[in-house]
């Protein structure tokens, strides 16, 4: 899952709705940090509210993307994505077609989502910018092994950047996708790789329920 599908149930509550997003957003912004569930459970209880509030939203975070990637819908779909990637690009251009095909899934159901209910993501947005950034930094370095300086900076900026609406447009996206590829070490995407789009789009948004229902 992405941030908005992780997130959208719990728009309602700012600090859960951060501790949905801290997984992901220390991808980003200080990838020696990984906060998992094992290390968020013994604070999901805890006196501070919103402390208590993060660590569900980072135990939500992981329990969602368990489920989420153990459905028969996204083994088909990043499988039918990875294979359209790998067969329209270059071999010699180092992409890794497999991590496009996995990171396009969930890209593209955010963008369904969103497209389908616009103000929710606005929502999103106006929610998550009422969280204390320093103070959800706080939480997470009481939690992670490691200790972050760079989360709340990574809020604030993940905030402003809105970078989410992007996802509906096919040259936005492929710029997005971009920055990707380098924060990862991997090439550039070709111009060609845009053309791929429409149909990874149709491909997605008819799966959305599929994608969404836990597997049995």
């Amino acid at each position: 899952m992405n941030y908005f599908a992780h997130g959208r149930r719990f728009i309602g509550d700012p600090y859960f709705l951060a501790g949905t997003a801290v997984p992901d957003l220390l991808n980003v912004v200080d990838r020696r940090v990984r906060v998992r569930s094992k290390h968020a459970t013994p604070f999901v209880d805890d006196a501070d509210a919103r402390l208590a509030a993060v660590a569900r939203g980072i135990v939500e975070h992981h329990r969602d993307d368990a489920w989420f990637h153990e459905t028969p819908a996204f083994a088909e779909l990043s499988w039918r994505l990875t294979a359209t990637v790998r067969d329209a690009l270059d071999p010699d251009d180092g992409l890794r077609p497999s991590f496009l095909g996995h990171i396009l899934v969930e890209i593209l159901l955010d963008d369904y989502l969103i497209q389908t209910n616009p103000p929710a993501l606005e929502a999103y947005y106006h929610s998550l910018a009422a969280a204390d950034a320093q103070l959800v930094q706080q939480a997470v370095n009481r939690m992670a092994p490691a200790s972050t300086d760079r989360l709340a900076a990574g809020i604030t900026r993940f905030g402003q950047e809105r970078f989410l609406w992007d996802y509906s447009d096919d040259g936005k996206l492929c710029y997005r996708l971009d920055q990707v590829m380098r924060r990862v070490g991997l090439a550039p995407l070709p111009a060609a790789f845009r053309g791929l789009l429409a149909d990874a789009r149709r491909l997605v948004h008819e799966h959305t329920d599929a994608l969404l229902t836990p597997h049995p």
